[in-house]
């Protein structure tokens, strides 16, 4: 038996089906025989002629050790299960070089839940491993759920009908309109997976007690207080048998015992019982659980396997968990009204999703909402996250007409690489909002079974912001945006109108929207006498200016006729600051008020006019072909939020100006340039010849030597200039006159580098007896020359010295980084970072986005750089490391960018077998 006859235990993987339920792909194995044989005869004998073309009632067991006996290299079987049992299979035989034979099998009861589309990814990835490059498949005419499986996958293809039966032919290297129909699927399914727990007919509270308190009696008490649309039941397995009901809804003691379908089980169950409840629960036919109860992997090594176990068994009956350790989930929706929480009231009806990995945070982020007025969608504490986590809710908020607005508390990313993308889809419609807690730790939560990852906060964030994520600091701060977001239009700039009864106040707001590089117009002071109505004259005379993007609104306790401050009146201001916004052009408004009682409650009172479905967009401005028409009020915010201080405001609103520049930008994402001197062949043979010939350390790669990094380097275009070796003065003197003078001395060894303050570099040396001197010079100072491993370059124009670098993070995909060269940009951070591969726009944002940039243009009147060959080199770096995943780390130190082009003066490489990536795969759940 050679090594590939051995089950591939890596080929397993649970998948999120088409109607939102789970099943695990697996290998089929020859203990399966009886499995097969149940599975076959719960087949259509329709099925099975369109299977094996004829009649085929049954197995022989001639068949059935054909079909549970494979090699795993020329002969592959893979099975879809549930509850252990097969629902569905396919195999594949090979015929030829590269080329083999697959057929399907599904069972009638599960066809139409896209088993099939999930097996064919996995079969194709399997074959791709194995080399197989084709798949042949007979089908007959008739057979058209399974023509569509094959013609909607999205490979290269070809069709033609023989002998009675369509033949396809299917290429299967990935294609990116394969990708695209895999991550369609994905996107309808998982979104499905998770409109199924927010939306069921039936909930069960496992583990109500009979007195009250107790959290789930809690739990039960929560549920019906919100008014659930559906039917509820309480269940606990200690019930007396005389107890046929609590709190007015029927008691059973377990959900077997129901009778009725139940779609969503409470779980609030110490953690030794829960197995016994999901087993009830799985063969009930429940499809989700919220798993309230603790006791997993927040606890310990004990709990993290308790924690494994759970989520395998439950999604070995196809159901879904939030938990454990959950808080639970609230929908408002006027059809559901579910709130299947801790939370001791539901929060009105708004347009933000809410999303939590904290209890606790949850809780302070549902009380700071509503205290300010906003309503929301759907909310969700997920507690450890085991299986359902923010990237299903990603695909849930995508196109939920009910939520414009997401906010996201993470204190983990399971799968940066996934969330990336899912949270730039989302942001091109609308605004996702996360504060992530536990940044500097070191850390996930104990509860978070997470992949390490070696990349910073600072990288991560830089890579949320060009996905368009909006990353705040603070909980506090995640409202302030979430609010403005969800009730005002985007700002078309960054121009913003301040007015107000406050000349301080104004001031105050003046210098916060400088601060976060606004740009702010003079204030203007309406004097302390100011009326609501000289308020709402202002206002909409702000909004009316074309040179203005927002307003913010600052206002203090007025005099009133009388004389006397009027300090409760807030009512009064708030129906003129919205009569002045509702028919104004769509703006947003902020208003920072002090003291004035009232004020919040009346502003928070104001609805929109925008249709729910329609996602909410900076609105054009008026023009003269269509005055009138309507459109800017139908575009109007709903409740304009209020802030006790300017900062806040400003810095929400700060938040917005940069999201909807990156909106405007994200329809025009730019492109990957084409360059004629790329040897993408000749790199990838090189690469593969220098791989085959050394051992390679998995942890460490194989660095390459300068002279391999440079020939390399040179097949994407990139010039290294050269470096001579001077172990001894003479040979630095023979090297110079090699390189021509000037030239420069440096010390190369490890513990030297990127130490500028030892004098390890010596510059512009013009003759042998200067070279002969600052040999000299270098190894008295620093050690004899085998220590200091002195190398000899020719000079370069002057210019600025820069570094870039690229990285493959297993979790984060490649990584492209640009900064100065030196200690005070390492000190202070001083990097950008975009995502592989970068585009021409990328390119240019990352050397305009770091603090340092006034260096590269110009500043203090030295001459401006040549940025644009510093973006093609950024660009050539990229494709590198796109066209080859061997190259898994690239470093260009220094790059120095004169006004005239620009030179690598040193360039380091390293090399490893690519790793797989779970996000460019077939789809599969996170394993545990």
């Amino acid at each position: 038996m050679n090594s590939y006859q051995a089950y591939p235990a890596h080929w397993e993987a649970d998948v999120v089906l088409r109607d939102g339920g789970t099943a695990r792909i697996r290998p089929i194995a020859p203990d399966d025989a009886e499995r097969l044989v149940s599975f076959y005869e719960q087949v259509s004998d329709e099925s099975k002629y369109y299977r094996f073309f004829a009649p085929y009632p049954r197995l022989s067991a001639k068949d059935v050790h054909r079909f549970t006996h494979h090699d795993y290299v020329d002969r592959v079987g893979l099975a879809a299960t549930i509850g252990g049992e097969f629902i569905a299979t396919v195999r594949f035989d090979r015929i030829g070089t590269g080329e083999a034979e697959v057929a399907f099998l599904v069972q009638d009861a599960h066809q139409g839940r896209g088993v099939a589309s999930a097996l064919l990814e996995h079969i194709a990835a399997v074959a791709r491993e194995r080399d197989v490059h084709r798949f042949i498949a007979e089908v007959l005419p008739a057979n058209n759920k399974m023509i569509k499986v094959f013609t909607d996958a999205g490979y290269e293809q070809r069709r033609s009908f023989e002998d009675g039966s369509v033949h396809l032919t299917l290429d299967l290297e990935p294609t990116a309109a394969s990708l695209a129909v895999q991550r369609a699927r994905e996107q309808r399914a998982e979104a499905r997976s998770v409109q199924r727990l927010l939306a069921p007919r039936s909930v069960a509270v496992v583990g109500t007690g009979r007195a009250p308190g107790g959290v789930g009696r809690t739990v039960l008490r929560n549920l019906l207080a919100s008014g659930f649309s559906g039917v509820t039941y309480a269940v606990n397995k200690f019930f007396p048998a005389d107890v046929t009901e609590v709190d007015g809804v029927p008691a059973y003691r377990s959900v077997a015992a129901i009778g009725e379908p139940v779609d969503l089980a409470v779980v609030a169950v110490p953690a030794e019982h829960v197995p016994g409840v999901v087993a009830d629960c799985g063969e009930s036919g429940v499809q989700g659980l919220v798993v309230i109860s603790a006791g997993y992997a927040e606890s310990g090594p004990e709990g993290r396997e308790r924690q494994r176990e759970l989520v395998r068994q439950a999604r070995s009956y196809g159901m879904r968990i939030i938990g454990p350790n959950a808080f639970g989930l609230i929908n408002t929706s006027d059809a559901v009204h579910l709130n299947a929480s801790l939370a001791p009231e539901s929060p009105a009806p708004g347009r933000i999703g809410l999303f939590t990995q904290s209890g606790a945070i949850g809780i302070a982020l549902l009380s700071g909402l509503y205290r300010r007025g906003a309503g929301l969608s759907s909310f969700i504490s997920s507690g450890n996250r085991a299986d359902v986590s923010g990237n299903d809710f990603l695909q849930y908020w995508y196109d939920d007409p009910d939520t414009d607005v997401v906010l996201l508390y993470l204190e983990s990313i399971g799968n940066p690489r996934k969330f990336t993308r899912l949270a730039r889809r989302t942001a091109a419609v609308k605004p996702v909002v996360v504060v992530k807690g536990a940044r500097h730790s070191g850390s996930a939560p104990p509860g978070h079974a997470v992949p390490v990852t070696r990349v910073p906060d600072a990288t991560v964030s830089a890579l949320l912001r060009q996905a368009g994520v909006i990353r705040v600091d603070t909980v506090t701060e995640l409202v302030d945006a979430g609010v403005l977001l969800a009730g005002q239009p985007l700002p078309e700039g960054p121009r913003v109108a301040i007015l107000g009864n406050s000349e301080s106040l104004g001031l105050l707001t003046y210098d916060a929207c400088l601060t976060e590089r606004l740009r702010p117009l003079p204030p203007r002071d309406l004097t302390t006498s100011a009326t609501p109505q000289d308020f709402r004259v202002a206002l909409a005379e702000a909004l009316a200016d074309d040179g203005c993007d927002a307003v913010v609104v600052t206002a203090i306790p007025w005099v009133g006729e009388n004389g006397m401050t009027e300090m409760g009146d807030g009512e009064i201001l708030g129906a003129a600051l919205r009569e002045a916004a509702a028919g104004a052009p769509a703006k947003p408004v902020a208003v920072v008020h002090v003291e004035i009682g009232g004020l919040a409650e009346a502003l928070a009172a104001a609805t929109a006019t925008v249709a729910p479905a329609q996602p909410r967009t900076a609105a054009p401005p008026a023009t003269a072909e269509a005055p009138g028409d309507g459109g800017e009020a139908e575009a109007r915010q709903g409740p304009i939020p209020v802030y006790p201080a300017a900062e806040r405001a400003v810095r929400a609103l700060a938040q917005a100006v940069r999201y909807a520049q990156w909106r405007r930008q994200a329809a025009e994402p730019g492109r990957v340039p084409e360059y004629e001197n790329i040897d993408e062949a000749g790199a990838a043979a090189h690469i593969e010849a220098l791989l085959a010939s050394a051992h390679v350390d998995v942890s460490r790669g194989l660095p390459l030597s300068p002279r391999d990094a440079r020939e390399l380097l040179a097949l994407y275009g990139i010039e290294v200039r050269p470096t001579r070796p001077a172990p001894y003065a003479d040979a630095a003197v023979a090297a110079a006159a090699e390189l021509g003078y000037p030239v420069a001395l440096k010390a190369t060894a490890p513990h030297l580098r990127h130490r500028p303050d030892l004098g390890g570099v010596r510059l512009d040396i013009g003759s042998e007896t200067g070279l002969r001197r600052a040999y000299q010079e270098l190894t008295d100072a620093l050690g004899k020359p085998e220590e200091v491993q002195p190398v000899v370059q020719a000079m370069v124009p002057r210019g600025v010295d820069t570094v870039v670098r690229a990285a493959i993070d297993p979790a984060v995909g490649a990584v492209l980084s640009f900064g100065l060269a030196g200690a005070p940009s390492e000190l202070l951070g001083d990097t950008a970072h975009r995502l592989v591969p970068a585009t021409d726009r990328d390119a240019a944002e990352l050397i305009r986005t770091i603090r340092t940039a006034p260096l590269l243009f110009g500043w203090r009147g030295s001459a401006p750089v040549d940025t644009a060959a510093l973006e093609e080199l950024l660009l050539r770096v990229s494709r590198l490391v796109d066209d080859h995943p061997e190259v898994v780390s690239v470093a260009l130190e220094p790059v120095v960018v004169s006004p005239a082009g620009l030179c690598v003066l040193g360039a380091s490489v390293r090399l490893a077998p690519p790793a797989a990536t779970g996000d460019l795969g077939p789809r599969r759940l996170p394993s545990y």
